[in-house]
């Protein structure tokens, strides 16, 4: 008997459905610099570079790691793309960058057009809220590789920044203060870690009191864009670095744009640490060590500015609502 496709496992029509079902929510992100509808080869951007004297492309790519299995096992999937577009936003405007465009990859064990379109809404509603549009993807379904029900999801950002306004950290001395922005949980990192301690001992559904929400609810909580911040700081005061806390905890990254010869000291007492890291610490008889270098611990973001421009951030901070705190210094 001849085989077919679908005996394989994949499904042509599946594919095609899901493309008609996403079609919409990438056009409500589309804005003038956008060339062509989803579906040809390549996406086409045409970026207005009026305002640029030396426009220099600044690209990030990355994955939202286990918190998938989170939102598979809640069968909620309308959040995780906000995580993505958010995560690989922070990454470029850390830089000094504006984004431009988002473009995902999907890979399904057997693809599933509602969830696919789930995921994309997010995608859709976090690309709307940076001003990025979501120009492009790619849908593959690999029965041989993910199992049924299972999904990994990649995305890539574009931006674009002045050369003389990048934001690379080369301008840090001994003695700059380290303010410090609160994260929304676990952000995209340490859900490895997270799981393994915790659903030995919880239910997703249980609603856990010192969370006042669901364990569920709160793991889901989705990682948030620090742009609109990250915009303001820069164009009001001078921002010598700024650190996107991600995998490596606050040390691991903000190290990365701290010049030879300098180090951290992080004031760790600072800031409340936030619930769900205490959850986990005591779930799993956890050392601070390992907490420090997995997770966020309730700061997402940290600026890196001079002692004199400390007052005049935190002033700003408090003007957009957001609780800045200072939570160390460069030595």
């Amino acid at each position: 008997m001849a085989k077919k496709y679908e005996d394989a496992g994949v499904s042509i029509k599946a594919g095609e459905e899901t493309v008609d079902k996403i079609k919409s929510y990438a056009k409500s992100t589309f804005n003038k610099s956008v060339l062509a509808d989803i579906g040809l080869f390549g996406a086409f951007f045409q970026p207005d570079l009026t305002n640029y004297k030396e426009p220099v492309l600044v690209s990030s790519v990355d994955g939202v790691g286990t918190k998938l299995k989170i939102a598979i096992e809640l069968n909620k999937h309308d959040t995780i793309g906000q995580d993505l577009v958010n995560h690989c936003v922070n990454d470029i405007a850390v830089c000094g960058a504006e984004p431009l465009f988002f473009m995902d990859y999907m890979a399904f064990g057997k693809l599933d057009t509602v969830v696919a379109a789930e995921i994309v809404k997010g995608f859709s509603i976090a690309c709307k809220e940076n001003g990025c549009a979501l120009i492009g993807g790619e849908t593959a379904e690999m029965p041989g590789v993910y199992q049924l029900g299972d999904y990994d999801l990649s995305g890539t950002i574009v931006g674009i920044v002045e050369k003389s306004k990048i934001i690379k950290g080369d301008k840090i001395v001994s003695g700059d203060v380290l303010i410090g922005v609160p994260s929304t949980g676990l952000h995209t990192n340490g859900y490895s870690l997270a799981r393994k301690v915790l659903l030995e001992k919880y239910k997703l559904a249980e609603r856990i009191p010192l969370l006042n929400k669901t364990l569920g609810e709160e793991l889901l909580s989705v990682h948030r864009s620090y742009l609109s911040l990250i915009r303001t700081m820069k164009s009001k005061i001078e921002v010598k670095g700024i650190s996107h806390i991600t995998g490596g905890g606050i040390v691991g990254n903000t190290k990365r744009i701290l010049p030879a010869g300098l180090k951290l000291k992080i004031d760790w007492g600072k800031w409340e640490v936030l619930p769900i890291f205490k959850i986990i610490q005591s779930a799993g008889e956890i050392s601070d060590e390992e907490m420090r270098e997995v997770f966020n611990m309730g700061i997402g973001l940290i600026f890196v500015v001079s002692k004199e421009n400390v007052e005049s951030a935190l002033k700003l901070a408090k003007e957009l609502n957001e609780q800045a705190i200072v939570i160390g210094q460069v030595e």
